[in-house]
């Protein structure tokens, strides 16, 4: 069973109050009933075995039998900045990446993305990107959700690069550092930012911009991965490498 996530204002213990979008879900679709337990999750580090002790068309209440804490954090947080990608791949890198445990995902405007997005239709797309990371994340049992960052340029992101932090940017056919060498930051104060282009690539003055920005050039080897390919495999490494996959 996934773990729900709930507004921490619908935990009032001793009881909780799943909202309606979610009732409709647990009640409809999964066929929960009365005296079934579930976990929840109120996003921010506690987790809730909840007892049903009403279920209606209404209402879908029940009782808190235990709680659980996040474990202790000792890798760095992982963010992903995805050139946007083509038809579904966008939203494919999106679910991979929440159940890998990046924690925030920026989606990027570069010089050879095809996607372009409308903006009468920038907040209907958002919300189909949330629902998807909401969607994993519960499925993928993770304490938090993403932060589904606003579309944004290259140039944009570079010039709001966090610290302290790494920051690597994925490159093909050119020479950079290995995955399985780079040194990673201990600390879990700090976070990785990994830079992933679109299907035709960085333009070569991307490159250059981003690392006089601080970047470090990072390869996958002599192959060409997809870009969708690309952002999981390194996403996994990375996430191996701290810890973070066991």
């Amino acid at each position: 069973m996934p773990v729900f996530f709930l507004p921490p204002d619908a935990i009032t213990s001793p009881s909780i109050t799943v909202p309606p979008a979610l009732q409709t879900h647990l009640r409809d679709s999964l066929r929960l009933e009365l005296g079934e337990q579930i976990w929840v999750c109120d996003g921010q580090g506690t987790r809730y075995l909840m007892e049903l002790t009403r279920v209606t068309k209404q209402e879908l209440t029940g009782r808190i039998l235990s709680t659980s804490q996040e474990p202790v954090r000792t890798a760095p947080r992982l963010r992903l900045a995805q050139a946007l990608l083509k038809g579904e791949k966008m939203d494919w890198v999106i679910q991979k990446a929440t159940e890998l445990g990046v924690s925030e995902i920026i989606p990027l405007q570069s010089r050879h993305t095809i996607v372009q997005l409308r903006p009468e239709r920038l907040d209907a797309q958002l919300a189909r990107w949330q629902r998807i990371a909401l969607e994993a994340a519960q499925q993928s049992e993770q304490w938090h959700m993403p932060i589904i960052a606003q579309p944004q340029t290259l140039a944009a992101c570079l010039s709001n690069l966090p610290a302290p932090a790494l920051s690597l940017i994925l490159t093909e056919r050119r020479d950079g550092q290995s995955l399985h060498s780079i040194r990673l930051p201990e600390n879990s104060n700090e976070s990785v930012m990994m830079l992933i282009g679109p299907e035709g690539g960085w333009a070569t003055e991307e490159v250059a911009q981003a690392e006089q920005a601080g970047c470090a050039r990072i390869t996958l080897g002599p192959h060409i991965l997809r870009a969708e390919t690309a952002a999981i495999v390194t996403a996994g490494i990375l996430q191996s490498r701290a810890g973070a996959l066991g």
